[in-house]
């Protein structure tokens, strides 16, 4: 739905002036993108929006608030960077709110009540729980595009498009490599997760596919920790099996502190670990750490594909990590919200998909037969684009 500023400022009102004071402490901070639109109307096309297979029409600035789930974790930084960067291009007024820290809904729930008083055209959110959900629908109702990036809203089909990589497929490939390293070694593994008090999609995606890529049966593929905690893991393309152990569910909230901690927790159960699985990079740089102090050592597998999470893997401290590419979520989200705003078109979902698969690449410096993967150097290329 195409609004001008003129009637978005006319929408402010009251709400906006209630939510101002808490969207200031936690704010990244706004971007006008007016000098990318063409007020002729002449099409805007940009590199994204060429991926996409859609050109931006020209017209009005459009409005749109981009919201995260933090504003520290190297992945929403890239990806608010890229979203700025396409903002301009294709003339979008840019605002960015991130909660205090993973798992914060109110601050998003505040963000979102602030886009629709705005009257902006569209939100794309990371989202940080399902209690984000009722004032996201309110939005929705109110008109507003709704775009989930990276992890998928739950529903899914809440939103109106989502950009993400398959993120079960991410675990697997992490699963698959771990399992192949072992080579029918007993897996003593650690699970070093995002949540215990809350069901987010990524987490248990990312958590079912690792082990999936094992051979071992997830239970529920909609929780985590469902999976029998002992049993038989399978060899991947014709390798060995072994018995496994799984030791420990713990959250981190994705830092290097909460995997220090989680991995902590872990060690105090079985300090035999020699698997760790992480929900992220900064959750198992923090697990690698902690076991490292005791003179342990494991297979530490992650999830992101950061630049610094490239340099782990070329330090040993990762293992393995599964890149994604925020920068393509970012700026697709803003082509496709200025693009249904002017009264162009929308792109398609990746074919057999009910969303748009941004990609992903598994980077390790020890390849396996039947794997595809990229080095850490070669990937040093590709993160984050």
């Amino acid at each position: 739905m195409h609004r001008s500023k003129v009637f978005r400022w006319q929408r402010a009102g009251a709400l906006a002036l209630l939510a101002s004071a808490s969207l200031l402490l936690s704010a990244c901070g706004g971007d006008s993108g007016g000098g990318g639109a063409s007020s002729s109307g002449k099409p805007i096309s940009t590199d994204a929006s060429k991926k996409l297979g859609i050109e931006v029409p020209g017209g009005d600035t459009v409005g749109v608030s981009l919201i995260l789930k933090n504003a520290n974790n190297p992945f929403f930084i890239a990806l608010t960077d890229a979203a700025k960067a396409e903002a301009k291009q294709v003339g979008v007024d840019l605002q960015v709110t991130a909660g205090k820290a993973d798992g914060d809904e109110d601050t998003q729930i505040q963000a979102v009540e602030a886009a629709v008083a705005r009257g902006d055209d569209g939100i794309l959110i990371t989202t940080n729980g399902p209690g984000v959900n009722p004032a996201l629908q309110k939005a929705k109702d109110a008109g507003l595009t709704l775009i989930a990036l990276d992890t998928p809203l739950d529903p899914a089909d809440l939103a109106d498009f989502t950009f993400a990589s398959n993120n079960y497929t991410a675990g697997e490939l992490d699963g698959k490599w771990a399992a192949a390293q072992l080579n029918g070694e007993k897996a003593t593994i650690a699970m070093l997760d995002l949540f215990n008090d809350k069901i987010v999609s990524v987490d248990y995606s990312r958590e079912n596919g690792f082990l999936m890529g094992m051979g071992i049966d997830p239970g529920d593929k909609a929780k985590n920790g469902d999976e029998a905690a002992t049993g038989q893991y399978q060899g991947f393309n014709g390798g060995k099996g072994g018995d496994y152990e799984i030791v420990c569910h713990e959250p981190t909230t994705g830092s290097n502190d909460g995997g220090k901690t989680a991995m902590e927790r872990c060690i105090s159960k079985n300090p035999n670990i020699n698997v760790i699985y992480s929900i992220n990079e900064p959750a198992g740089q923090g697990g690698s750490e902690a076991l490292t102090a005791t003179g342990g050592k494991a297979i530490v597998v992650s999830i992101d594909g950061g630049c610094g999470g490239i340099d782990l893997v070329s330090q040993g401290v990762l293992n393995s990590t599964a890149l994604q590419y925020p920068s393509r979520m970012a700026a697709f989200g803003v082509d496709t919200i200025a693009s249904l705003a002017r009264g162009g078109d929308a792109p398609e979902n990746s074919p057999g998909l009910d969303y748009y698969n941004t990609g992903l690449t598994l980077v390790t410096d020890k390849p396996v037969d039947g794997l595809k993967s990229v080095t850490s150097e070669e990937a040093k290329d590709l993160c984050w684009g």
